[in-house]
């Protein structure tokens, strides 16, 4: 495979700007692209060239393959890298960007089909062995979901077979429900996918979301860089993950290890990729599904390890061989991850849209801040409303946690709802400081009220009387005594 010395970004936020950070530091030329609302946005300032794509909307920017590719093209960019979500796991984005003579940083196209279809997946897993949870082994009609439906028996999840996320996912306690929940499915994956296929599993109480992170080459090594518990979940969707997970036996690690590199092998898939189980209360583990991509919770497995997942992609895409064998990757201490989005947890975490007019990232003993945004910044709806990702990072679990909670304490955003607060009641509560998490917790343990009843810190404290004196200069000017 041919090197390249300039990347282009096909993203934004803070995972271009991470992506950004690593290529610059290995020496490459980066490219950003941007949409009117992103024209001065930190992924753009920080770029060694920019290109604009277009408007605001995904479709007009972000999602747009030819302006992508002409962007790459008119900057002398000879790689792009998608980063997470838009088209990182658009099999035809891929191949345009090959089709085009450039270098894709991630899976080939045919195996990002293989295995980010979840039909075709499990197919693959049964093929070597990977346990699946009892359900139906391709996508089906309406008809073959009512005999189906008998068989496996009530509660069952509708699953969307072209994407996750939880978009065309429905939850059926009986057969009454079973018709009218498969019209909002397929409708759901037909929006969000483009593709109404849905099939269906059996759903399991109190389950667990355990990942493994694997990584393969062009020349047949793979390897998994451990496990990452991602159970703290909202609308089906992550918000705080972690590594290694809490309460799981190393033979139960290491079988989830080798089943996802069973797994990955079949597929001839290269690059860096995710295998998501889900896992009961006897520690019997399930597949769920393969996110052919990097992941957003990615940084705590680089910092139990020490390793730059970035990088190896880029010297992966390079032809390199990866940088280390399996028994030769290192691990230490515990990470936490907490997604902090601009949501209103306190109505449902409806997006909050506004202008960041105080806006400071906490720092710290094992802290790492991955930010998409700056002081001043408007925060627009038409994205994901992930402003930052806070990792902490201690020799146990326990000292991880005190360092989470105290770093959230401390960072300041006035300008839009977050989920701050809510991340802070998640690390507080008590079953979750004992490692006893499940994908259901939300449900079970928070409601939007017992975030009015902590009193405020010092640090909250302070930066209500930053925005009170702020307003207070705003309408009245500088006060004169």
């Amino acid at each position: 495979m041919k090197r390249f010395r300039t990347l282009l970004v096909a993203n934004r936020g803070e995972i271009a700007c991470r992506i950004q950070r690593t290529a610059q530091r290995m020496g490459l030329r980066t490219v950003a692209v941007y949409s009117e609302v992103d024209r001065y946005a930190p992924h753009v300032e920080m770029a060694d060239a920019r290109y604009f794509l277009g408007g605001n909307a995904p479709h007009e920017s972000y999602l747009n393959i030819p302006k992508l590719i002409q962007a790459a093209q008119a900057t002398g960019a000879e790689a792009i890298h998608p980063g997470y979500g838009f088209l990182s796991e658009n099999p035809a984005f891929a191949r345009a960007v090959r089709e085009a003579g450039l270098i894709f940083v991630g899976p080939s196209p045919e195996a990002m089909e293989r295995l980010g279809n979840k039909v075709s997946a499990k197919l693959l897993a049964r093929e070597v062995g990977v346990p699946l949870v009892p359900g139906t082994p391709h996508a089906v009609t309406d008809g073959e979901a009512l005999v189906e439906a008998e068989r496996i028996g009530f509660p069952l999840l509708i699953k969307a077979a072209a994407g996750g996320g939880g978009k065309g996912m429905r939850k059926v306690a009986s057969m009454a429900e079973l018709s009218e929940a498969l019209a909002r499915a397929r409708s759901e994956a037909q929006a969000a996918f483009g593709d109404p296929s849905v099939f269906l599993e059996r759903y399991l109480e109190k389950p667990r979301h355990v990942e493994v992170q694997v990584f393969a080459d062009h020349h047949g090594q793979a390897v998994y860089l451990y496990e990452r518990e991602c159970s703290i979940q909202r609308r089906h969707q992550k918000v705080i993950e972690e590594a290694p997970a809490p309460n799981l036996s190393e033979t139960t690690r290491r079988a989830m290890g080798e089943a996802a590199l069973r797994l990955i092998k079949a597929a001839g898939y290269t690059q860096a990729g995710t295998v998501e189980f889900i896992v009961d209360a006897e520690e019997k583990f399930y597949f769920l599904e393969v996110n052919t991509r990097l992941q957003v919770e990615h940084p705590v497995t680089e910092a139990i390890t020490g390793l730059d997942l970035v990088e190896w992609q880029l010297r992966v895409a390079q032809g390199e061989p990866l940088p280390l064998p399996q028994e030769a990757i290192p691990q230490q201490g515990h990470a936490i991850e907490a997604r902090i989005y601009a949501e209103d947890p306190r109505a449902g975490f409806l997006p909050s849209s506004g202008f960041l007019y105080k806006y400071r990232p906490p720092a710290g003993e094992g802290i790492r801040v991955d930010n998409g945004y700056e002081e001043g910044q408007p925060v627009p709806l038409f994205y994901d409303p992930l402003l930052a990702k806070v990792i902490a990072w201690g020799p146990t679990r326990d000292v991880a946690i005190q360092r989470l909670e105290k770093a959230l304490a401390e960072f300041i955003i006035v300008g839009v709802h977050t989920t701050t607060d809510f991340v802070r009641f998640v690390l507080n509560h008590p079953a979750f400081q004992a490692g006893q998490v499940h994908t259901h917790f939300v449900e079970a343990y928070f409601q939007p009220a017992l975030l009015d009843s902590r009193p405020l810190t010092p640090e909250e404290q302070a930066a209500l009387q930053t925005l009170v004196d702020w307003i207070a200069y705003t309408w009245y000017g500088p006060f004169t005594s």
